[in-house]
């Protein structure tokens, strides 16, 4: 007997459905690759346990996310920079559609506003080591963003304490890193708030891990909205000591879980939301906030995470107790903006400018140490923006003075006329033909050099004590070069 089609037709369509809605996202149109590394056992400071189970949480994840995912846990330096490479490797191999994404768990370092991930063989006797024995973040992302991709997304639960005694000048947490300012198509998320520290947890996964492995399992959601979400959900955990931040330059819309296409564009989030933010000012946020209770306006400057969103929340309800939390989130961002405006400039002024402000913060030191390596490095250079109008003032005014100072602009200009009045004159114009007065004939010359008898002794003295007087004259007033060479022709 047959069974009735439209019984098993229903059966297979539910199945169907299901199925669509539990594979990852454009499974058909993209490639998704993942490197997920977990560094817990390291050999000079504490272990980290839950870095481990952190990077076994996502490699779970990702996998059914349609990742292919590649695991590597407690690498050194060497082995490290290793699986970057080889992971980059496959990522080239695979194609422009491909989706790339590291999960990196373990510690973290800010040396001189340089991020460095670290391997479990790092053992610094000073910070001037990390570059030696650490892996620059900027050169995994480097490396990534060189290669023709949908997407590249960095997850960095990397922002715990610093364990290593010896780095105590160190700054907290990581620096800000803006994807924008490289290769478009990136996302990046720290686990806690640029120049922060985030926290191990008291369960087996970290807050933001047990967080991220919560939200990106629920379906079509743009990786934006999941980011948010994480960051509320690692904020209430902690109780407001933590809160994941992300930068992204993403052109494409991505999702964990769902249905979605990749070559849509990107779902307002991180980015659009970055630049929208951008132009919403502190009294926007007054507006928004007024008159909502305290809990809701909190979780919407949370999910904003923007200077004038906290600043609108302080002043609208300062006796919450949230408010010193958001007032310390504030304050911190505010630093961590004017450092890597320091940073990224890298000049005694942009320096002198964060001393001027944050002069006790725990980046004062490192930004003094970097103000006497600019200084060092432009010894004797007229400092950039302030010598050209100091030299047109001061030039002609007195070209002959003695500088002050290495650094004086009135030498640049001088320089110009000497060059003239040497190199670009017409060679019948030369020294050479000056008149005979200005140099001894060239009578004198052989005269002066013949056996005896002849002119007295004083005679000759006489001649020799007048070619090197006009020869020094003339360089004094027609520059350096004019008496050098007179003289050696003498």
């Amino acid at each position: 007997m047959r069974r009735p089609a439209l019984p098993n037709l229903l059966l297979a369509s539910g199945f169907l459905a299901l199925a669509q809605l539990m594979t990852p996202t454009g499974a058909a149109a993209e490639a998704r690759l993942a490197l997920v590394i977990g560094q817990s056992a390291y050999r000079t400071v504490p272990e980290l346990p839950n870095a481990a189970n952190d990077a076994k949480g996502m490699t779970e994840l990702l996998g059914n996310a349609g990742f292919t995912v590649t695991t590597a846990s407690n690498l050194a330096q060497s082995e490290m920079r290793a699986a970057i490479s080889d992971f980059a490797g496959k990522v080239s191999a695979s194609g422009a559609d491909t989706v790339a994404l590291v999960f990196y768990a373990g510690h973290g370092l800010q040396i001189d506003g340089e991020n460095y991930l670290v391997p479990v063989d790092l053992d610094p006797k000073r910070e001037a080591d990390i570059p030696l024995q650490g892996v620059r973040l900027n050169d995994m992302l480097n490396t990534l963003g060189a290669l023709p991709t949908r997407a590249r997304i960095f997850m960095l639960d990397a922002c715990r304490n610093n364990p290593f005694p010896a780095l105590s000048g160190a700054g907290h947490g990581l620096a800000i890193v803006d994807t924008k300012a490289g290769a478009p198509g990136s996302f990046i998320s720290y686990s806690t708030s640029p120049g922060a520290e985030a926290e191990d947890g008291s369960g087996i996964d970290s807050p933001y891990t047990t967080a991220a492995l919560t939200v990106a399992k629920q379906p079509n959601l743009p990786i934006e909205e999941v980011f948010k979400r994480i960051r509320v959900a690692v904020a209430q955990s902690t109780d407001g000591r933590q809160i994941p931040w992300e930068s992204s330059s993403l052109t494409t819309d991505f999702k964990f879980f769902g249905e979605s296409s990749g070559s849509q564009p990107a779902m307002p989030g991180a980015s659009s939301m970055a630049l929208a933010s951008g132009t919403r000012s502190v009294e926007d946020w007054r507006r928004d906030l007024q008159g909502k209770p305290a809990m809701v306006a909190y979780e919407l400057v949370i999910t904003d995470d923007t200077v004038p969103a906290y600043q609108a929340y302080i002043e609208l309800y300062a006796q919450d107790t949230r408010t010193p939390r958001v007032r310390t989130v504030l304050e911190r961002r505010r630093q961590m903006l004017a450092w890597e405006r320091a940073t990224a400039i890298n000049t005694r002024a942009s320096f002198e400018a964060y001393l001027a402000n944050w002069d006790n913060s725990d980046l004062a030191a490192t930004a003094r140490r970097l103000l006497l390596r600019v200084q060092n490095r432009n010894y004797g250079v007229p400092i950039a923006a302030a010598a050209p109008p100091v030299a047109v003032a001061m030039g002609p005014t007195c070209p002959c003075s003695t500088p002050s100072s290495p650094a004086t602009p009135v030498t640049p200009s001088v320089a110009p006329v000497i060059k003239k009045r040497v190199d670009d004159t017409p060679p019948k114009r030369k020294v050479v033909e000056t008149p005979p007065k200005r140099r001894p004939p060239p009578e004198e010359v052989v005269y002066e050099r013949a056996p005896p008898p002849g002119p007295p002794p004083g005679a000759v003295m006489q001649g020799i004590g007048i070619g090197i007087g006009i020869g020094m004259g003339m360089g004094g007033r027609g520059g350096g070069d004019h008496y050098r060479g007179d003289y050696r022709r003498y």
